[in-house]
């Protein structure tokens, strides 16, 4: 069983659902410690819902003499994993890690307890390579990312801004690839917003229609403009920003009342080519254009970023052609992740990890063969950052 194997499976078996870390991070930090990193836990959270986060990093040792600057680069992740579903229908208990046909299965296996094995492993033969390094090497871990992600790596991000704390690039190790391990890697997220409408009407017998007024039919006309409207075209790394709508309800359950008010749920996924601000505006005015009185909720998850090709991209790209041939796909496809945090104070943030078929599943797992190039490819990604740091 090679080292990362090794890990992953000892992570699998720490029943870590959401918020709880269940000694995971006690399990990485002691590895991370035995070469040279200082450790952080900060425990946020109400007492219900109490989430363990960690920071961890091992400072630049620049040789004597060197004259170039130092770098930081940050492996990100979560050791939290989502509610296994009916423990009945997997085929081998979801927190006892099982190698079957060729493939490790438990829950987190993909979803990302074998990336944060690799990140270590790696970070492990780098140092064992390279003691004295102008790269600095950090790993940002939370509990709190498969729940609310209120008090998980948004509050680590807090912590690193309010001090001053400087990172050049880091890394999410997030399942992005589709069919082999880095056929694809998110270079970007979309945006997410969403609202919740409530339009008002008058309830009344649905017999005597001229004595209320049906809040459904007022605001079908404005859901039927807003379903066409072409909200922006994206760009060349971004689709077009999409609108949906996720649930609506309206009534009071008998088939004689017109209801009262009709709640809608819905949600933008929008590009670096709209603004919060621009939906809300163009949105609402088709609502006061359709003269509807309505009531209006806004929850901003999050916004859009990008990294273009520079740095980072390029030293992934590199270390995965190396690894496995392959010329990954750059791609901000998908829903949100921590990435949205760590960019507002990291220029260059990626996500990269193993294949994504069955994260969230029954039976989630990784194939065996996937684990030593996700190994592999971030350590090549160390070594080409060491490596430029030294030209």
């Amino acid at each position: 069983m090679n080292p990362t194997l090794a890990l992953a499976c000892d992570l699998i078996a720490c029943p870590s659902e959401t918020p709880s870390d269940a000694h995971c991070q006690q399990r990485i930090g002691a590895r991370l410690q035995a070469i040279g990193f200082q450790l952080e836990t900060l425990v946020s959270g109400p007492a219900d819902f109490e989430v363990t986060n960690l920071w961890a990093k091992r400072p630049a040792t620049p040789r004597p003499g060197q004259t170039a600057g130092t770098q930081l680069l940050v492996f990100a992740g979560h050791t939290d994993v989502v509610p296994t579903g009916p423990v009945k229908l997997w085929h081998s208990d979801p927190f006892k890690p099982t190698l079957r046909d060729g493939k490790l299965f438990g829950r987190g296996a993909a979803d990302m307890k074998t990336s944060l094995a690799a990140f270590v492993v790696a970070s492990e033969d780098f140092v064992a390579a390279h003691p004295e390094s102008p790269l600095a090497i950090g790993f940002l871990l939370t509990s709190d990312e498969e729940g609310p992600a209120l008090d998980g790596t948004v509050k680590v991000c807090e912590m690193l801004q309010t001090r001053g704390e400087v990172l050049d690039y880091c890394i999410v190790g997030e399942p992005t690839s589709v069919t082999r391990t880095g056929d694809m890697l998110k270079n970007g997220r979309r945006g997410s917003l969403s609202g919740k409408l409530t339009v008002k009407g008058t309830q009344g017998h649905i017999a005597y229609p001229h004595l209320a007024s049906n809040p459904i039919h007022t605001l079908a006309p404005a859901l039927a403009e807003l379903v066409g409207m072409e909200w922006d075209r994206g760009n060349a790394f971004f689709p077009p920003t999409s609108w949906q709508v996720s649930n609506i309800h309206g009534g009071t359950g008998a088939s004689n009342v017109i209801p009262g008010e009709v709640v809608v749920d819905f949600n933008f996924r929008f590009s670096t080519e709209s603004t919060p601000e621009s939906l809300q505006s163009r949105l609402q005015a088709v609502l006061d254009r359709h003269d509807l009185a309505y009531d209006m909720a806004w929850t901003l998850s999050g916004l859009p970023f990008l990294t273009p090709p520079g740095t980072l991209v390029d030293a992934v790209v590199a270390a995965i052609a190396t690894e496995t041939g392959l010329t990954p796909e750059l791609s901000t496809s998908g829903g949100t992740s921590d990435g949205r945090f760590i960019a507002k104070i990291c220029p260059q943030v990626i996500e990269f990890g193993p294949p994504n078929g069955s994260i969230h599943k029954i039976n989630e797992h990784i194939a065996l063969a996937d684990i030593e190039p996700l190994t592999n490819i971030y350590r090549r990604v160390l070594e080409n950052l060491h490596a430029q740091l030294l030209a």
